[in-house]
């Protein structure tokens, strides 16, 4: 009874220090699709975006337009004009559609791709615009209450304009004061002092 009670602790000891990890994916992480006949191509969506714009741009100029006319006309001109053992597309340029046809099943995956990068930028700036607007509103109202509490405090403090006034005031005083002091005779009683002055004999 012992030793398979021994063997056991021992091989579930040995087991302990013998377990690996599994190499496999982990249960609790979902699996990767993984295609087993074509190989998954890894392309740099950032690039291929800016692709797409950079040829949306240009198929929205007069550029363009004049090189696919004139490349339209000289198809035409080579199919029409030129002996019957030049021409590669004849009359009802089924080639030259499916041609423009294939360009225009591309043209518009690429516009709308860039249509969307455009979007997701404007999506950016407005936000942005949204957040500086907030934070200029918030800096408009602080200003604003601070303004205010100047001018409630202004109230108690003397102006320039009302000391100056006052400065005057009592400046038209003390001229008013010294003209009196002129104009009064050496017998009348001096006003700032209150004594007498002496008589003169007769």
């Amino acid at each position: 009874m012992s030793e398979p009670t021994r063997h056991t602790a021992r091989s579930r000891g040995g087991d302990r220090r013998t377990v690996a990890k599994p190499a496999g994916p982990r249960l609790d992480q979902p699996l990767a699709k993984q295609s087993r006949w074509m190989p998954q191509a890894r392309m740099d969506p950032e690039s291929f975006g800016a692709f797409a714009e950079r040829f949306a741009r240009f198929m929205g100029t007069a550029r363009f337009l004049v090189w696919m006319t004139m490349f339209v006309a000289i198809w035409l001109a080579w199919n029409t004009l030129l002996p019957a053992e030049a021409r590669f597309d004849p009359y009802a340029f089924i080639f030259l559609t499916l041609m423009l046809s294939l360009q225009a099943s591309y043209a518009a995956p690429l516009i709308l791709l860039a249509q969307n990068r455009q979007d997701d930028r404007d999506k950016v700036q407005m936000e942005q615009d949204r957040t500086r607007d907030e934070r200029t509103q918030a800096d408009t109202e602080f200003l604003t209450r601070e303004v205010a509490a100047l001018r409630l405090a202004m109230r108690d403090i003397a102006t320039r304009d009302f000391v100056r006034s006052e400065l005057r005031d009592l400046l038209d005083e003390l001229r008013a004061q010294d003209d009196a002091a002129e104009h009064a005779g050496p017998g009348q009683r001096d006003p700032a002092d209150g004594s007498a002055a002496p008589h003169r004999d007769r």
